[in-house]
């Protein structure tokens, strides 16, 4: 089961980073049910971390707009298993996507300090 905490009306949840060349790092996340994908990092936080960077690919905004985003690869520790994903680099926070979330309960107290609770289902 992964923890999280709800904080100005985000979801918030952690996931650790394995890095090859450096220490592991643990990063605060923003769950966001609207983006359908596993995991996106600001651009210059991937550059810090020297992901593996793999394609290019056009995606999708949620005003129907396309934009070039760069797609970088990470292993992450979820829910206790390691994990290789793709990683989009946009934003100006860490968001995860549905994507990641596939096949677990996810469960949110939307107020400030609430629980969120992320738990495989199967």
């Amino acid at each position: 089961m992964i923890h999280g905490t709800v904080v100005g009306l985000q979801a918030n949840i952690s996931v650790i980073l394995f890095l090859p060349e450096l220490s592991n790092i643990e990063i605060e996340c923003v769950i966001d049910t609207g983006f359908e994908g596993l995991l996106t990092l600001p651009p210059a936080v991937i550059n810090k971390l020297g992901l593996s960077y793999v394609a290019r690919i056009d995606a999708n905004l949620a005003d129907n707009s396309n934009v070039a985003v760069n797609v970088y690869l990470a292993t992450i520790l979820w829910n206790g298993v390691e994990r290789e994903i793709a990683v989009l680099g946009m934003g100006r926070r860490p968001l995860i996507g549905t994507a990641l979330l596939e096949d677990y309960h996810l469960s949110i107290d939307f107020y400030d300090g609430g629980t969120v609770l992320v738990d495989d289902i199967l």
